[in-house]
């Protein structure tokens, strides 16, 4: 994720370190103004305010999300693996802790699937002619940490609209099996992408829309397949140029205070004498650097799911072409409220490497999947019909 990368540099990475995880002291990647926001947006509450949660929503929400998984799997026949990951009568039962502390609902009331989506979020009419356009067909990457679950309302919302959409989990994330220190490589973390895109029958082709270090994942893939990519969206995400690792994008940033330095840790699955494997989170930083624009029961849901990053992949530099990742338009859309990866630095990478056209969504933190998921689906409503010359 953005405010894991911003804060280190590949020396202080590679520190040795006492433990096998351990929080590191990194440069700055917050602005004192931006520590003034969250502080205004984000007050400190006392001892004797706590939030209330409704842990039943968010179990409902997981199910949501868990029975869209299962359906993406089914389609791609890797229901095995999934099932090895995921309870689908809970898909918060993989944590023995987080078990502890949900109670079981307390309502007699039998909910349906429709139900699960949050009451505020309604279906707008877009009276979408599909039928005219070149690919109705979604096909959404998420970012670092993340996972195809947080798609979950972008994916209902296009749905319910008439699109095609498929909601990829990266190698280590989301229901993917695999551990994510052990992914040494950007092909190896791209892979479930690219053998998507391999599977696509000749002739058809998808937007592919890219979250965070998804970006560099969306990138990887326009590369290898320049003929099956239609357009492609990215979403406060790292926009590439050629030569460049995500590390080195986000090594841009600049002037900024230690908020994103406490909210990630080091993971040292080889050893304190070898580089680290993956980035983990503060689970308790995660709302003002991630979420702050997000429902309190939309953050516990994430926390709940979000796995760490995998280290590797961050530091290989990309090769694009203009013969290829070139050919293919690019959208971009600014999240004006991020305080992962601020708006300095998604114009930054828009004003060196200038996509067809950007959008910009006010009030979105960096997760508008989210916190703002009627505004993005109306965004990526309207790029799908953007007539290309």
């Amino acid at each position: 994720m953005g405010n894991s990368l911003a804060c280190f540099s590949q020396n202080q990475a590679t520190k040795r370190s006492n433990t096998r995880s351990s929080s590191r002291s990194l440069p700055p990647c917050f602005s004192n103004s931006t520590s003034q926001r969250l502080d205004k947006i984000h007050p400190k509450e006392t001892s004797t305010s706590t939030p209330s949660i409704d842990h039943d929503y968010i179990k409902e929400q997981a199910r949501v999300a868990a029975a869209l998984l299962l359906q993406h799997h089914q389609q791609n026949g890797t229901l095995t693996q999934f099932e090895r990951s995921v309870s689908l009568r809970d898909p918060l039962a993989f944590s023995k802790k987080q078990k502890s502390i949900i109670p079981r609902s307390s309502s007699s009331r039998p909910r349906l699937l429709s139900d699960s989506l949050p009451q505020h979020l309604e279906i707008p009419n877009q009276d979408t002619e599909l039928g005219n356009l070149e690919t109705n067909h979604f096909v959404l990457v998420h970012g670092g940490g993340f996972g195809a679950w947080c798609w979950y309302k972008t994916t209902t919302l296009l749905k319910e609209n008439g699109y095609q959409v498929d909601a990829i989990d990266l190698t280590g994330s989301g229901a993917h099996s695999f551990d994510s220190n052990n992914i040494t490589t950007l092909a190896e973390y791209v892979k479930p992408l690219t053998d998507f895109l391999d599977k696509l029958p000749d002739g058809n082709k998808v937007i592919l829309v890219g979250h965070d270090i998804g970006g560099a994942c969306v990138s990887y893939a326009m590369e290898l397949h320049r003929s099956k990519v239609f357009k492609v969206v990215f979403i406060a995400a790292a926009m590439l140029k050629n030569g460049q690792s995500v590390l080195d994008m986000f090594s841009m940033q600049t002037g900024a205070d230690d908020l994103c330095q406490r909210s990630q840790k080091f993971l040292y699955a080889n050893g304190k004498n070898h580089h680290p494997t993956a980035i983990d989170f503060d689970k308790s930083l995660l709302k003002d650097v991630l979420f702050n624009q997000t429902t309190a029961k939309d953050v516990e849901l994430a926390s709940v799911l979000l796995r760490p990053i995998p280290f590797a992949p961050l530091t290989e530099k990309i090769s694009l072409f203009a013969t290829n990742y070139g050919s293919i338009p690019r959208f971009y859309v600014k999240t004006l409220e991020d305080f992962a990866i601020p708006v300095s630095l998604q114009e930054a990478m828009i004003d060196s490497n200038p996509p067809e056209q950007v959008f910009q969504m006010k009030g979105s933190d960096h997760s508008p999947f989210l916190s703002k998921p009627q505004a993005l689906h109306k965004i990526l409503v309207e790029i799908s019909k953007i007539h290309l010359k």
